[in-house]
């Protein structure tokens, strides 16, 4: 198929391209501003995609600019599915990247796809009214909504979680400043994601507005990172607890439930949390 891919430049993007076309599909990105809604449904027009992946957003929860992250998140999204809705090809496919973000910091263990939603800062909520707002469009275009865990890689800015500790061991800094080392997260790999994306692409029989989580169930502490991370470099690092960095009532234990992502496409590849760590520092297998 011919796939729009919308944040082909950012760091799930690159990844997704990647995949997609490993698997014989043409590419295709956006040159148009999201929220500039006309020029973005001419710009459509012409390119007759077939599918779509939306992944362009405000992903960093710290952000500066609110209205960047509604704008862009909720209102160019909207723009995104208008222009959609009016071009002459028939849309087999659009999965839109939402958040587990969604859920919130409140209900402890597996979260599953029926699980209350209950958004915690600006980025979450941009999300969560995403998703309402695409369900608008169900009658119109097939849409799947997605719904990743935390994910890294190499490529990801340094301001997330896993980066900043890698970027620490690269440099051989003898402390670092975290948050809570004893909580356990969800932390995938981006190539198991963009794998995820790519296998639901393909499918064109299914009820639009279905809601899938991308996720592994597997967690890990904070403290188990910085283990892998010594373990694999000889380098030791003092771990500092920051109170800025520490949640209030933040829960121990948060993870997805993958039964339904699996139902749906199979088993994907998996990587371990120590696969992916020395992928990031650069440490050969």
């Amino acid at each position: 198929m011919r796939i729009l891919v919308t944040g082909l430049n950012g760091f799930t993007g690159q990844y997704v391209k990647l995949a997609l076309e490993k698997n014989g599909h043409e590419v295709v990105g956006l040159m148009s501003n999201l929220i500039d809604g006309s020029t973005l449904a001419n710009e459509i027009a012409e390119l007759k995609p077939e599918a779509v992946i939306h992944l362009a957003a405000i992903a960093f929860v710290g952000h500066g600019d609110i209205n960047d992250i509604y704008n862009v998140n909720l209102q160019g999204t909207r723009n995104l599915l208008e222009a959609l809705s009016k071009t002459s090809v028939a849309i087999k496919h659009i999965v839109l990247a939402s958040s587990a973000n969604i859920y919130g910091n409140s209900s402890e263990g597996s979260l599953g796809e029926l699980s209350p939603a209950n958004p915690a800062n600006d980025y979450a909520v941009s999300k969560y009214a995403m998703e309402l707002m695409a369900k608008l469009w169900c009658d119109r275009l097939p849409i799947t909504i997605v719904r990743p865990f935390n994910y890294t890689g190499v490529g990801q800015a340094d301001n997330f979680l896993i980066p900043k500790i890698v970027k620490h061991f690269k440099a051989n800094e003898p402390v670092i400043e975290l948050g809570n080392l004893d909580v356990w997260r969800e932390f995938n790999d981006v190539r198991f994601v963009a794998d995820c994306y790519v296998k639901i692409i393909k499918q064109q029989n299914f009820t639009s507005g279905r809601v899938i989580n991308i996720c592994t169930g597997k967690t890990y502490s904070l403290r188990e990172v910085v283990g892998i991370c010594e373990k694999n470099t000889g380098h030791k690092v003092e771990l500092c607890v920051n109170p800025l960095f520490v949640r209030e009532n933040e829960v121990r234990v948060l993870k997805g439930d993958n039964k339904l992502l699996e139902s749906v496409i199979g088993r994907s590849v998996q990587y371990d949390l120590e696969q992916t760590l020395k992928w990031m520092l650069d440490i050969e297998e």
